[in-house]
């Protein structure tokens, strides 16, 4: 488990001229994304040592050790950082990282299966989880609350669901 691999944030393109960058943080604290240097792509082929300068809207001006250029920096817009799961701080029994979401099964409060956790997303009004049908391409978002989804049980691998009447 120790080599799995979490996004905690992505550059978002270059700010000024002397190859300082825009990031954007998934961390609970935005400046945490800071304490897991070096942060790395997907593949671990890249790393990177962020510095965060200052906040701006929709997250940070940092100075990334490995940009020296505007043209650099603009370059990795787009690029996903990464931090090994060790790095990050254990979570409460309640508080879930989307990565160990994805992928488990759902089912409603009689058993019967509803489908696979697709993606974990957040619009700004809360979590919901992307349920792909069973045998379909189809999805549902259901509402990632206490309500709506009072079971998560990682050993298992299997989330236990609500949902509103009629959504299925």
């Amino acid at each position: 488990m120790s080599d799995e691999m979490i996004c905690v944030g992505a550059i978002s393109g270059s700010y000024g001229i002397v190859g300082e960058a825009r990031v954007k943080s998934f961390c609970a604290d935005p400046y945490d994304i800071e304490n897991y240097n070096p942060l790395t792509t997907q593949d671990g082929t890249r790393s990177f040592t962020l510095a965060l300068i200052r906040p701006m809207k929709n997250g940070f001006v940092a100075r990334i050790a490995e940009v020296e250029t505007k043209e650099q920096a603009d370059a990795l817009k787009g690029t996903q950082l990464f931090a090994r799961r060790d790095q990050l701080p254990t979570l409460p029994t309640d508080e879930f990282y989307y990565s160990d979401l994805t992928g488990l099964a759902v089912y409603d409060t009689g058993g019967a299966e509803l489908g696979r956790v697709k993606s974990v997303q957040n619009h700004g009004a809360g979590d919901l989880l992307e349920v792909q049908l069973p045998g379909q391409s189809a999805t549902v978002l259901i509402p990632f609350t206490q309500a709506v989804v009072p079971t998560v049980d990682l050993d298992a691998g299997r989330i236990v669901a609500d949902p509103p009447e009629g959504l299925f």
